[in-house]
């Protein structure tokens, strides 16, 4: 297949890299003079649009997506595919999709879980919305760069997904590190607090998965001095989606709204920015409380 690929950073280099050696022949651009393997350079966004049949976007906000898409949408043909799997608002994944099936263009919003080692590994989740058709044809390509891929429902579905689910782990992330901190303040080893919660009613992704205490449980950046597998500066973004999500549909999240403020804390007035989201634990451990 013939794809155009626009914004190869930290995750879509790896995404981009991982389609080309399945054997599909990818166009990429971006702002950043980068090389990925087997990935051939444009000199703009809507040259690598030009003759392919998907175009995949991994772009950093809402604004630069609605400019990028502007520039594509005429450069694609019809009957291609965007796939954005960038991490926007709602309303821009859907205004998006809107101008670009009225140019004739299938279109899905599919934003992904799992971090640079997801991209890597080619391990990723997406949780897409659009079209059942434009899910068929995106999903061969979901399955090489992804372990997962749920359809969730219309545009905007996707993005909904991902902040609901990344509004959990941030909550669900803090906790964790409060009990820690609190653990060593009782006395309590890690190692034995962890044995304990994660084969109990404390159980989550932050303790079993991605522990965010040195030397206990699987490995994590909490080994690697908390250089991030997801920054914790990605996480106040993800939280600040979430936020904006429920004013515009008027729910009620208490708990979101506490973790985007201390995570804004952690990473606008302290030493957060480029560390991992999980380096909350020694935030925590050096402050006592909040």
């Amino acid at each position: 297949m013939k794809i155009g690929f626009i914004g190869l950073g930290n995750m879509g280099g790896p995404m981009a890299a991982n389609l080309a050696a399945a054997g599909h022949q990818v166009t990429g651009f971006d702002m950043a003079n980068v090389e990925i393997d087997g990935v051939a350079m444009a000199s703009s966004a809507a040259v690598a649009a030009q003759g392919a049949e998907v175009v995949i976007t991994m772009l950093p906000n809402g604004l630069i997506l609605r400019s990028v898409a502007a520039e594509l949408i005429p450069a694609m043909e019809k009957g291609a595919l965007l796939a954005d799997c960038s991490t926007v608002d709602v309303d821009s994944a859907r205004a998006v999709a809107t101008e670009a099936t009225e140019a004739g263009l299938l279109t899905i919003d599919a934003p992904v879980s799992g971090g640079i080692a997801g991209a890597s590994g080619g391990t990723l989740t997406f949780m897409a919305g659009g079209s059942d058709e434009a899910f068929a044809k995106v999903a061969p390509l979901l399955d090489i760069m992804g372990q997962k891929a749920v359809h969730c429902g219309d545009a905007g579905a996707g993005q909904s997904a991902k902040i609901c689910n990344n509004m959990i782990l941030g909550a669900t992330m803090i906790a964790t590190c409060e009990a820690f901190a609190l653990a060593d303040k009782l006395g309590l080893d890690r190692q034995k607090m962890f044995d304990v919660v994660s084969t109990s009613s404390g159980y989550s992704w932050s303790m079993n998965a991605y522990c965010p205490a040195p030397g206990v449980g699987p490995e994590s950046p909490a080994d690697n001095d908390y250089k991030p597998g997801f920054a914790a500066e990605l996480m106040l973004k993800d939280l600040r989606l979430a936020r904006h999500a429920a004013e515009t549909v008027d729910a009620d999240t208490p708990m979101g709204r506490k973790a985007e403020a201390i995570y804004s804390a952690f990473v606008e007035e302290e030493d957060g920015k480029g560390m991992d989201f999980s380096a909350m634990l020694p935030r925590l451990a050096k402050r006592g409380h909040e």
